[in-house]
């Protein structure tokens, strides 16, 4: 039996066929030219095993891009990077505010709202197009968890519960209202059949299909500062502690980086790998 046919084990516990294009496609998207995409599908194939989790392969492939180029292996790294802005999920809402601030949006976090039974706090308020967003997010620190029915529920109650006294304010700045629900993981079927009926918009990892998070941090270079090869944990945490979440956002303020007693060349290495991450 060809390697390709493997059975691997999927975070979740789930065992499905080893996907050689599925792998050549996410190592592609880190911007590796094809010669590289091939040498190192070609060193992972050989080392594949009946059950090989989808982990041990993900590890594999980033320690043989991060050898050739830093920047390939932190943009591969795209989805255990946004797992690292845990474990409160205050930093993912600050992520998903910044993603919505460069698509145009004026936003603000953490901000309470007087519903029609009891305040609320609102992860991410975000205006646009006369229409104020009222998003709630649900972080997972890990993968293979995906967001089921209940959080759509709960957030439905609550977006209908503040939706009332906003929508009766005489001096209000919006023609409308729009519910979401974000998650970094996936929703189930069932969150998904219910947040499309509810009304509720749903960002997930991958939907809406071409716009999820996955593509929106891809086509607009915004990605999070735990994509950093260079950077250790504690210096990501101090950052994350700082409420600076975005390597755009480091890169224009480098003072943290004074602040962590970071060496003047070791300072430029991480700033050159960020620039060339946004794009600056």
């Amino acid at each position: 039996m060809e390697k390709q046919y493997f059975e691997i084990t999927k975070s979740s516990g789930e065992k499905v066929r080893f996907s050689m294009a599925k792998l050549e496609k996410s190592l592609k998207h880190s911007g590796a030219n094809d010669a590289l995409v091939e040498e190192i599908v070609q060193r992972v194939q050989d080392e594949l095993y009946p059950g090989i989790t989808t982990r041990e392969i993900h590890n594999r492939a980033f320690s043989l891009l991060k050898k050739k180029k830093s920047v390939y292996a932190s943009k591969y790294k795209l989805k255990k990077a946004i797992y690292e802005l845990g474990p409160s999920g205050f930093p993912f809402e600050r992520f998903i505010s910044g993603i919505l601030h460069y698509s145009g949006y004026e936003t603000k976090v953490g901000e309470v709202l007087q519903g029609t039974c009891v305040p609320h706090e609102i992860d991410v308020l975000a205006y646009k197009n006369g229409t104020l967003n009222i998003i709630e997010c649900k972080f997972h620190g890990e993968d293979g968890l995906k967001c089921n029915v209940k959080i759509p529920l709960y957030i439905n109650s609550r977006y209908n519960d503040v939706k009332g006294p906003l929508e009766s304010k005489k001096d209000k700045h919006f023609e409308n209202t729009l519910g979401w629900v974000v998650t970094n993981t996936r929703f189930s079927i069932d969150a998904h059949d219910y947040g499309k009926c509810a009304g509720l918009y749903l960002l997930s990892w991958d939907h809406p299909k071409d716009d999820g998070l996955k593509e929106r941090i891809d086509r607009l270079r915004l990605y999070p500062i735990t994509v950093s090869t260079l950077l250790s944990n504690r210096e990501k945490q101090f950052l994350l502690n700082r409420d600076v979440v975005l390597c755009r956002q480091l890169v224009h303020d480098s003072f943290y980086l004074d602040h962590l007693g970071v060496s003047n060349g070791r300072k430029q290495r991480i700033l050159n790998e960020m620039k060339s991450l946004c794009n600056l």
